[in-house]
This record gives C-alpha cells, structure tokens and sequence, in this order.
C-alpha cells in the first residue's frame, strides 16, 4: 500500500471537513427554511433537512455534518436544552446507522434515522415540552413525519446525488 504525503493527507482533512461544513449549513438551512412554514418542530415534524440524513452513504464526512447542523438548528430555533442535546444525538445515530447499512443496503438507510427520531423524539416532546398526547400517538406521528422526509425525500436525494456523487464528494 503506497504511503500518502503529509500534503495529500491535509487535503484530505480538508475536503472532509469542507463536505461536513456544507451537509451542517444545508441542514440548517433546511430546517429555518421549513420552521418559516411551521413544519420543523411539533408533534408531526416534516424537517425537510432530515432527507440529507440519507448523505453518509455518500461520504463519511455527512454524520458530523449531520450532526452539528442539527444542533446549530434546534439552537435556531429555540428549541429547549433536552432537544438540542437528545435531538442532535438521534441525528447523530441515524447518521451512524445509514452509514453502516446504507453499505450493505443503500433502500435500508433511511431506516435508522426514522427509527431513533420514532423512538428518541416522542419523549422529548412529551418530558420537555409538556405535550400530553401518549407516547405512542408521539410515536405515530414523528415517525410519520420521519418516515416523509427520511424516507422519500432520503431516498428521491439519493437517487438524484448517485449520478454525480463522483463529482460531488470527490476525493483528494
């Protein structure tokens, strides 16, 4: 295996967090420009941004990107102390899991990022926020809302980016 220079491997760190600087700014974004039209937060949420989600199959740069924008966002917009946290983290995990099934089947990697919004963000809405639907209607309708943008919006993105992912996320 040939050594990479000291150069080409700072390029590399370049390009890496260059890539996860822009998904964070798009993510961002995203989600003030769907908070604008009341659909980034709530019970039913349709953040538009969550499609990037679908990112890390394309580059591993995507989960920090993923990540710090969706803390930037609920910092943006408001949110309370235990969504920026909690929030984040299920963005954090769906990132983690696209990227490890997405590998082994990309129509799979929505699947992580709708499932640990199902299952973190009711709790959220419900413990700090006060909304008294049950858990399980949260459930239902988070997972709705995860299962739109996640879903078919993750995967519409993916089949547009595949065709030019090469020039996208080049490498070094």
């Amino acid at each position: 295996m040939p050594c990479r220079s000291p150069v080409q491997n700072m390029k590399n760190k370049v390009i890496f967090i260059t890539h996860a600087a822009v998904i964070a700014a798009l993510y961002t974004v995203l989600t003030l420009t769907a908070g604008a039209f009341g659909l980034a937060n709530g019970a039913i949420q349709i953040r538009i941004s969550e499609a990037l989600t679908i990112l890390p199959l394309f580059t591993p740069a995507a989960i920090p990107g993923l990540f710090i924008g969706c803390v930037v966002s609920n910092m943006l917009t408001g949110c309370v102390i235990w969504d920026i946290v909690f929030g984040s983290l299920a963005t954090l995990i769906g990132a983690v899991g696209t990227y490890f099934i997405g590998r082994k089947n990309k129509w799979l990697a929505p699947l992580p990022s709708i499932l640990a919004n199902t299952l973190i963000i009711p709790f959220v809405l419900a413990y700090a926020y006060g909304v008294e639907d049950g858990i399980p209607f949260l459930m239902l309708t988070v997972g709705a809302g995860e299962v739109l943008s996640c879903g078919v919006l993750g995967l519409l993105l993916m089949k547009a980016v595949e065709p030019v992912q090469k020039h996208i996320f080049q490498k070094a």
